[in-house]
């Protein structure tokens, strides 16, 4: 599982977190000499390596960003490329200004609201809608790239393309991340053959240790060199990409590409205990459901509760519920529809929004607000209530800092693991599958259009104090994105950890009531507890999100970093740092025991040595059950038995005494428990 330093949150370990940062902003590490002349923070270490040396040779911060994600398409083609789109926010240094270069993929001309609907009318399975043509959105990377550089880079698209050049030619070690992603999407590999080719050459993954050569990537970054983008979007490989996503089954054509604009955009803006976040906009959902949830929190006596605590995560949980079903409701391609911008995050709707959150329980029947009535002058649109029923995406995020101050957070994509699993005949490339992203059934804001730009949840965000920025963060992970950025600003901001520790402490993530996914590390009394409020925990952790940041000293003018370990996280600094996350333990599932046990049809948590079966009766241990199922041991003491040296409760007659009804399951050797 995650951590390559394991967060066991015990009472030490949150008194530990709860100690304010020695330094004039939150998050900077102690004990570790900061750069000074540039650092960058890189999910992989070749395309980390490609940044720094841009930095160390006189590039900006802008000039870097375009090298590495360049360098990305070659190191990690399953998550971002020229076959897909981003959101690149810049924070320049003598202007004192945020903007965003917004390369986020189109729908082509010929798309229809329904086509991503069966017969039926029901929405064709994810699995098979994604990786057709029809999934295929218009690329806008490379043209972002270009427009980036031409606007606040120093160097030029023939200079930073380069490095990217040599790496597909002389090739990149295959890390754990690339043979387990390439191994998990086989299928969609093979479904299209030419993918499985480069990435499984005779059927099998490359293996760890592999060094992966991309001859064809090369030729295709050569032509970009030399050729200018015109060669994509006006030229061969624009006319490769067409015929491609048109044999399987797309519509789009070379006018398509043609048409295809990048945008420049103002982000979004809010306040959190006296801090400010500036993040993306729409079309992204991202900054303003992150803003929705930590202005939620606000209310909130975090620190006093501490992390991980039964108070903070309940809180967070209904938090999200709440910012969660307005995203899905409100947030679209703001050039098509109208998005409550101010009204979603002003204060009195908040603090409307606040008043759901009961401590006690969890709320079962969360609704989007009403935002239009704090948001004057705007017209409402009808909008649907979805909830986002795809797979967690992947994407990849990385942060850079330059030594004149410059900034910048990109969050770039083809959306699922290797996009569409389509890749471009004798050009190398994956192209993404973000239609996928606009709802399958039609007839809310975020339907299929032609010429529109599919809802996202990218969340770069750069954090201000006193009006300079002291962090630049975010993550990949679909929908999931939103709580990993939220979160380790939180864990910045209210529990004092430095940059590291804030993107390694456990995450959770829920976007509708009940379901929770969460990371190890989370005490289990802990969710146990929180269960008994409501809150469907998954049976077992699992990882979320992959952040990269990197954090400025105001006071000392130093730059840190941090990086997720859930991937080859990196962070080099030009002049000091240098940290690469190690490969994670895979921790082995854990024996289930003698039953299972279901309350309202959720798995409770509980381990094989937790529960014990006697003579046909079911038991489990005592202070675990009544945690779980909110009971009082007083009332139940006569009724425990002493089991090697530890106290258990039968669990039929404390459900019966509490007011379940009890049923067991001989076939699945499942109790379950209904109230």
């Amino acid at each position: 599982m995650k951590k390559a330093r394991h967060f066991a949150l015990s009472l030490l370990t949150l008194a530990a977190f709860s100690m304010p940062a020695q330094a004039k902003v939150p998050g900077v590490p102690t004990g570790v000499d900061g750069a000074t002349k540039g650092i960058v923070a890189v999910s992989h270490p070749a395309a980390a390596q490609v940044g720094k040396d841009i930095l160390a040779h006189g590039g900006n911060a802008v000039d870097a960003a375009a090298a590495i994600q360049l360098a990305l398409n070659v190191a990690e083609p399953y998550m971002s490329g020229i076959g897909g789109g981003g959101f690149m926010m810049i924070y320049l240094k003598d202007q004192n200004k945020v903007t965003v270069i917004d390369s986020r993929e189109m729908a082509p001309a010929g798309v229809k609201p329904d086509m991503f609907l069966q017969a039926d009318g029901t929405p064709i399975p994810f699995a098979d809608r994604h990786t057709t043509g029809q999934a295929v959105g218009i690329p806008g990377t490379l043209l972002g790239v270009e427009t980036a550089l031409e606007r606040y880079g120093t160097m030029r698209l023939k200079d930073v393309i380069k490095p990217a050049i040599e790496l597909a030619e002389k090739g990149v070690r295959v890390n754990w991340v690339t043979h387990d992603n390439i191994k998990n999407s086989l299928d969609k590999l093979k479904k299209h053959e030419t993918a499985a080719e480069v990435f499984a050459p005779g059927g099998a993954p490359l293996a760890e240790g592999d060094v992966l050569i991309q001859p064809q990537l090369a030729k295709t970054l050569r032509l970009i060199r030399d050729k200018g983008v015109g060669v994509f979007y006006n030229g061969e490989i624009g006319q490769a990409i067409v015929k491609e996503v048109q044999r399987t089954g797309g519509s789009m054509t070379m006018h398509d590409l043609q048409r295809y604009a990048v945008k420049e955009r103002v982000p979004v803006r809010g306040t959190f205990r006296g801090y400010e976040i500036v993040t993306m906009g729409p079309p992204s959902s991202g900054g303003l459901t992150l803003l929705q949830i930590v202005k939620l929190m606000e209310g909130y006596d975090n620190q006093k509760d501490g992390f991980g605590s039964v108070p903070y995560l309940h809180h967070l949980i209904e938090a999200n519920h709440l910012a969660y079903a307005d995203r899905a409701a409100y947030m679209a391609d703001e050039d098509v529809y109208p998005v409550p911008k101010k009204g979603l995050i002003s204060d009195d709707y908040i603090a409307e929004r606040r008043k759901l959150i009961s401590d006690d329980a969890a709320n079962e029947d969360v609704e989007a607000g009403d935002p239009w009535k704090y948001d004057p002058g705007k017209k409402p649109v009808v909008a649907m209530h979805l909830t986002d029923a795809s797979p967690v995406k992947q994407t990849t995020h990385f942060s850079v800092m330059d030594k004149w101050g410059n900034l910048v957070a990109y969050t770039t994509t083809i959306e699922d693991v290797f996009g569409s699993g389509i890749m471009v005949p004798e050009y190398g490339f994956m192209l993404n599958n973000e239609l996928t992203d606009f709802d399958a059934v039609p007839g809310g804001v975020n339907q299929v259009e032609p010429g529109k730009r599919p809802r996202s949840s990218m969340t770069p965000t750069i954090v201000l104090k006193d009006g300079q920025p002291f962090l630049a963060v975010g993550s990949p992970g679909g929908s999931t994105i939103i709580a990993s950025v939220s979160q380790t600003i939180l864990n910045v901001i209210e529990h004092g950890m430095d940059i590291q520790q804030a993107i390694e402490a456990p995450k959770i993530f829920s976007s509708s009531y009940p379901a929770v996914t969460w990371e190890s590390g989370i005490d289990q009394d802990v969710i146990l507890q929180l269960m008994a409020k409501g809150h469907a925990f998954a049976p077992r952790p699992t990882n979320i999100g992959n952040v990269q940041a990197v954090v400025y000293d105001l006071e000392t003018g130093k730059m840190y970093g941090g990086a997720d370990t859930t991937r080859e996280g990196t962070v080099l600094g030009v002049d000091a740092v240098a940290y690469k996350s190690a490969q994670p333990e895979v921790q082995p599932a854990p024996p289930e025991g003698p039953f299972i046990l279901k309350v309202n049809g959720i798995e409770y948590p509980y381990t094989a040595e937790q529960k014990r079966m006697l003579n046909g009766t079911a038991y489990i241990q005592a202070d675990k059950l009544l945690l779980g199922l909110k009971g009082d041991f007083a009332s139940f003491k006569n009724q425990a038995v002493a089991i090697d040296g530890r106290g258990f409760l039968p669990v039929k007659k404390v459900a019966e005494a509490l007011g379940y009804k009890v049923e067991w399951n001989e076939a699945e050797r499942t109790l379950q428990l209904q109230n």
